[in-house]
């Protein structure tokens, strides 16, 4: 048997686990930036909520999908109002550190 034998077929068993981690982090930042955009429409949500003499967190809250109310935090202040959202992800460790924020600010009426 010559020692070349095999070489492929040895690289491959090897490539594919960097393989599925290179798919599985890019799923990750796929998850992370559509949660952004979630947390944004969420904070512009309670702004406008704000503007409306309405409460801005359940706005904010009610702005959001079923999965993300259980990952958000907001609070509201003086017509600003922060919305924080943690992506989805199979480790706890890694949502919590990729946990996005989005802040946006309406004037309160008579304000």
């Amino acid at each position: 048997m010559r020692p070349e034998q095999g070489q492929a077929s040895l690289e491959l068993v090897a490539g594919i686990p960097a393989l599925l981690l290179a798919g599985l982090v890019a799923l990750q930042l796929l998850a992370t930036a559509y949660t952004l955009h979630l947390a944004d429409n969420s904070a512009e949500a309670g702004a406008l909520a704000v503007a409306a003499g309405r409460a801005a967190e359940p706005a904010a809250r009610g702005a959001l999908p079923g999965w993300a109310r259980g990952q958000v935090r907001t609070s509201a202040d003086d017509g600003r109002v922060e919305v924080a959202v943690r992506p989805p992800s199979p480790l706890a460790a890694v949502s919590r550190a990729l946990e996005v924020e989005s802040v946006a600010w309406a004037r309160p009426p008579g304000g």
